[in-house]
């Protein structure tokens, strides 16, 4: 449904093309994780909604499935279309993780994020220094390049290094850390946010500097194979944001 960088590209206001599909979906979503249809309530029936995004009962239905698996609603006969509890909610989906950072993500939620993103990127670090082969360090090496070319670009920055995290996750070898590639790009964005949305600015020394040597290090230690190097650098990078 969404596609690698749609999180950070949604937050710098250059959302991916959507159709009808994608609209009532994102709408509808957004709407939810905001908190402006309420957990619990019931969606308006399919006669209002059709009309009020302009779609025909087939778009809409087919929408209503995927945010049903996306954990956000449940459709139960009689009753209608509930909106499901927080704790039902997909939070490793990415469109989800979208809406979440469009809404602004609460503290506790962020605490909560922090706790997962480091299990999952530690690992993922240690893993690649075991399994990683040329062509992984050749990535490896140049998104760390456009992270420091880019680095006044917050972007262009934000896109380089999160493309940087999923080559890592790439390398290690495991499908589970592959497929939480969401979650890493949530992470880039929400350590950039505050320059990624329309009208920030990189800071005057670049958004690289204070970055490039930690990742560095890191990268060093996966290229060597030093596993448990690896994993400690990237708690390093994890902590400085």
């Amino acid at each position: 449904m969404s596609e690698p960088g749609s999180i950070i590209r949604t937050l710098a206001g250059r959302p991916v093309a959507r159709n009808f599909h994608t609209y009532v979906i994102n709408e509808v979503g957004r709407a939810i994780v905001s908190g402006q249809i309420k957990v619990g309530g019931i969606l308006p029936g399919d006669s209002e909604m059709m009309e009020r995004f302009g779609v025909s009962r087939t778009v809409l239905r087919e929408a209503l499935k995927t945010l049903e698996a996306k954990g956000l609603v449940e459709a139960r006969a009689k009753v209608g279309t509930r909106v499901l509890p927080v704790s039902r909610w997909s939070y490793f989906d990415r469109q989800v993780l979208e809406w979440v950072l469009e809404s602004g993500p609460s503290a506790g939620f962020l605490e909560s994020f922090h706790l997962v993103r480091l299990r999952l990127e530690v690992d993922a670090a240690r893993l690649a220094a075991l399994h990683r082969d040329g062509e992984h360090i050749r990535l490896l090496h140049y998104w760390l390049n456009q992270c420091d070319k880019m680095g006044r670009q917050p972007e262009p920055f934000a896109l380089a290094l999160f493309e940087f995290h999923r080559i890592l996750a790439e390398a290690s070898g495991n499908p589970f850390l592959r497929a939480a590639n969401a979650v890493m790009e949530f992470g880039v964005a929400v350590t950039v946010s505050a320059r990624l949305t329309p009208g920030g600015d990189a800071p005057p020394e670049g958004l690289a500097q204070g970055r490039t040597a930690a990742y560095a290090a890191l990268l060093l230690a996966v290229e060597t194979g030093d596993a448990d190097q690896a994993a400690a650098r990237m708690e390093t990078v994890l902590a400085a944001g």
